[in-house]
């Protein structure tokens, strides 16, 4: 069966286009963030395929909203025993009270929380978080400084924030890029895809054909490295607002 690809933005939502031999166009809303895939016979263009879509936003939108709701994590309680993902790796966290200065260390598979004695769960989500950022701080200027010069482009400026439903975001204009704080409990080679993809958004705004063909000849494995990043689930968030 032969197959074409392409990468839509529809209202906001990236598509994934899949052009193949068969007679009708299907829609498919994916875990754990709701990715959505079109498989659409090669008879019907990138318009065909984007007015199928429109035509089928809300319930898109209704089956993102379900995936995203089931795939976060339940709240940390940062307690010892409990389970945090740093780097794609799950490891233990140990919660070791005494007096000082609180902070996170790495041992083995074990993730060590120092905290003075009666310190809350709050604050120790806050800093977690604190610590994640820490860890893209240090990550992303090499990754930045390496794909500069192999795409001949330049990053002026970029900020980790918490995002609701992207790993990453772009001003071209600007050249402005965010980074999801998540991130710092992904694979690194996620991470570098996703400095890789928002980097090229300065040279393509959209995610149209050119875009792909561009991620193609920078990164040619940047597909499998979406999927994996997009297989672990979000952790727990109150999603009220973008913070």
């Amino acid at each position: 069966m032969s197959t074409a690809s392409a990468y839509l933005t529809v209202r906001g939502i990236n598509i994934d286009v899949v052009y193949k031999d068969i007679k009708n166009l299907h829609i498919g809303v994916y875990p754990p963030l709701g990715r959505v895939r079109v498989a659409a016979p090669h008879r019907l263009d990138d318009d065909h395929v984007r007015l199928a879509v429109i035509q089928r936003l809300p319930w898109i939108k209704q089956q993102r909203e379900q995936l995203r709701s089931a795939a976060r994590q339940s709240e940390r309680e940062m307690i010892t025993g409990e389970s945090h993902y740093v780097w794609g790796i799950r490891r233990r966290m140990k919660v070791i009270e005494r007096p000082g200065r609180a902070h996170f260390e790495v041992d083995g598979e074990r993730l060590l929380l120092y905290v003075p004695a009666g310190t809350t769960a709050e604050r120790r989500r806050e800093l977690i978080d604190r610590w994640y950022r820490e860890q893209l701080r240090q990550a992303i200027p090499p990754l930045i400084a390496k794909w500069e010069p192999k795409l001949d482009v330049s990053v002026p400026r970029w900020t980790i924030r918490r995002m609701k439903t992207k790993w990453g975001s772009c001003n071209p204009g600007s050249g402005h890029i965010w980074f999801n704080v998540e991130l710092a409990k992904k694979h690194p080679d996620c991470l570098e895809y996703i400095v890789v993809h928002e980097m090229t958004h300065h040279l393509e705004r959209n995610h149209g054909p050119r875009f792909t063909a561009l991620m193609d000849k920078f990164m040619s494995n940047w597909r499998s490295l979406r999927d994996q990043l997009n297989e672990a689930p979000l952790g727990h968030e109150e999603w009220s607002q973008t913070v």
